[in-house]
């Protein structure tokens, strides 16, 4: 059971990293 968690925690963490990329992009993109 212990090894489905952590495979979770990993899913969850790049999901997360992906919206932070596709935030910092838009703002970048508002400044230019």
């Amino acid at each position: 059971m212990g090894s489905v968690v952590k495979k979770r925690r990993k899913r969850m963490a790049k999901k997360k990293h992906r919206k932070l990329l596709r935030r910092t992009r838009v703002q970048r993109r508002n400044k230019g």
